[in-house]
């Protein structure tokens, strides 16, 4: 699916953006799920709904209310949704990825990350690989774009070539804050690039990737499918914070039936008490 030159490119930049991947025929079933459970959390004041570990699936901004809901994560939505499980069974995102690490992939989670219009989401600068490392880093977080990217909407931001560096702590005067410290933030600002692109685009990030979003200042949904797939060698080294049925699924090729490990240091992840890392993020 991908060519040489996009292959090439991610693994130098981190991250691609492979343009209407999917179709509006294949995204409108994947609006229509969303935009229920948008009008089911206008019946909540806070968040809902149950995790396979008992902690909300559904979680909602402070601001949320009936009036002006502010949903911003569905967790495993494939646990209850086959339109979105129908996403890990074939198709263009296991077919790029497959390109990228090879034809045996496994699943580790997925989420719905939303940002409706004038519910302040923002996401702060932080790598994926720190909240769910593994035994080697073959490791991809692949976005589904379900509306139109710009950079109005509070794009994912990535700083080209992080992958290949540091892991950075989420953890500042002993919490587990979900985001790195702020002088390597500021850094990152200044380096970032926008993954921009039309509905029913796939964005490939690399999970060491440094990567962070801001505010959606438009008057429409900013929604991203987001899975997290790896080589079927990699191996989970610590709990996962969107847990799922699903979770260590080969959902491509086969079990190799071993266990590959490259050699990092990092702090031991925290699972955030609350429905999801915003909260971590947050401070609460």
């Amino acid at each position: 699916m991908l060519s040489a030159a996009q292959k090439k490119e991610f693994w130098e930049v981190g991250v691609i953006v492979v343009e209407s991947a999917y179709s509006a025929d294949d995204l409108e079933p994947l609006r229509q799920r969303h935009q229920q459970w948008i009008e089911e959390s206008r019946q909540h004041e806070g968040p809902f709904g149950e995790m396979l570990d008992g902690r909300p699936r559904f979680d909602v901004e402070p601001s949320h209310c009936a009036g002006a809901p502010a949903l911003r994560r569905v967790a495993s939505p494939e646990e209850i949704a086959d339109e979105f499980l129908d996403l890990l069974r074939d198709g263009p995102m296991l077919e790029a990825v497959a390109d990228l690490l090879g034809n045996d992939l496994r699943f580790h989670h997925a989420k719905l990350n939303c940002k409706l219009p004038g519910s302040g989401t923002t996401v702060k600068w932080h790598q994926d690989f720190t909240f769910d490392p593994h035994s080697n880093d073959d490791c991809i977080t692949a976005m589904l774009f379900l509306n139109d990217i710009s950079s109005e909407i509070g794009p994912a931001r990535v700083v080209p070539g992080s992958h290949r560096g540091p892991l950075y702590s989420l953890w500042h005067d002993g919490r587990s804050t979900g985001a790195v410290a702020d002088e390597v933030a500021v850094e990152c600002e200044s380096k970032a690039i926008e993954c921009l692109g039309p509905a029913g685009s796939l964005c490939l990030m690399h999970t060491r990737a440094l990567h962070a979003s801001s505010e959606n200042q438009t008057s429409g949904p900013r929604s991203f499918y987001i899975a997290t797939l790896t080589a079927a060698d990699a191996i989970p080294l610590a709990p996962c914070a969107v847990p799922s049925i699903h979770a260590g699924r080969i959902v491509r090729g086969e079990d190799p039936g071993r266990i590959r490990s490259v050699a990092f240091t990092m702090e031991v992840p925290e699972i955030p008490a609350g429905a999801s890392f915003f909260n971590q993020q947050a401070g609460s």
